[in-house]
């Protein structure tokens, strides 16, 4: 099975060996046969991080090793740039034939990016976050781990 890992799972597995096993065991999103993705966004956002935190040079080659064992998907898509569209426009509970069953929800751009991805991909998006829950079942499929 294909995924595609949100930014915090990346974030799981870099800092929270603990948990990273409990989500291999659950998923096994990185284990063959099963394809992890994430989107170049998931990239962006996990570089700018290092570079907030002021991660030396050992820890950016970590990083930059760990981040090639993924299939990046681009954005830079017709397909994805279309479904992101529809998906900030149901999020606000505008797009037409297709009513939002709660409040408008405001979600983050790079959120969006990555739930278009996902969507476009017909791939689970494995997640902690739950600023994708509205979209379960209507955009994708979600697979939410609750970290607490």
């Amino acid at each position: 099975m294909n995924y595609v890992l949100d930014t915090n799972i990346l974030l799981i597995y870099l800092r929270e060996k603990q948990l990273a096993d409990i989500i291999d065991k659950q998923f096994q999103a990185l284990s063959f046969p099963n394809i992890p993705i994430i989107s170049v966004v998931t990239v962006g956002e996990l570089k700018s991080l290092a570079l907030q935190n002021n991660w030396g040079e050992t820890r950016m080659k970590k990083l930059n090793d760990f981040i090639k064992q993924f299939l990046i998907a681009d954005i830079n898509v017709k397909t994805v740039i279309q479904r992101y569209a529809e998906i900030d426009a149901f999020s606000q509970g505008k797009l037409q034939n297709r009513p939002l069953q709660t409040s408008a929800r405001n979600m983050g751009k790079n959120d969006l990016w990555i739930a278009a991805t996902a969507s476009i991909l017909k791939a689970p998006l494995l997640t902690t976050d739950n600023d994708f829950s509205h979209l379960d079942n209507e955009f994708l499929k979600l697979l939410y781990i609750s970290i607490k």
